[in-house]
């Protein structure tokens, strides 16, 4: 007989995950953030010698359609009950914000201090969209799944 004792604790970690309470929905959200952090930071130092507002929106899109899919099957559980389309149509207009208030602090940053790094850059645009980041999953978890 398998009782939680012989699970272990990466058995009873992933068990503690699947809920659906609004806490574990926030743990997995920021899971998912930091997955989609990893592509939009490697989008963008791909893409900074075309600019830095082309690297920005470039990343974001691509991290977003990433996180819309992942939050609808793996954050809300959601992937029977709202549509591929839905999710990246909502979650993309969420997402919007944080493209433009990301875009927002680069120009800012780049007015202020001209000869700042793409690794500076990037960083700037993820500490902001982790605070858009907060809004967007309440946005989420009400509205959209």
């Amino acid at each position: 007989m398998m009782g939680t004792r012989n699970i272990g604790f990466s058995g009873r970690a992933l068990r503690a995950l699947s809920g659906d309470g609004a806490f574990i929905q926030l743990i997995r959200f920021a899971l998912v953030g930091g997955i989609s952090n990893i592509l939009y930071f490697a989008a963008f130092l791909a893409l900074h010698g075309d600019g830095v507002l082309v690297a920005n929106a470039v990343g974001a899109v691509l991290s977003t359609i990433l996180a819309n899919e992942l939050h609808r099957r793996l954050t809300f559980h959601a992937a029977d009950r709202v549509h591929w389309f839905t999710a990246q149509w909502e979650g993309g207009g969420l997402a919007l914000v944080g493209l433009l208030a990301s875009s927002a602090a680069i120009s800012a940053l780049g007015f202020l201090f001209p000869g700042a790094t793409g690794v500076v850059q990037a960083g700037l645009v993820i500490g902001v969209s982790a605070l858009v980041g907060g809004l967007r999953f309440v946005a989420l978890r009400g509205w959209v799944f």
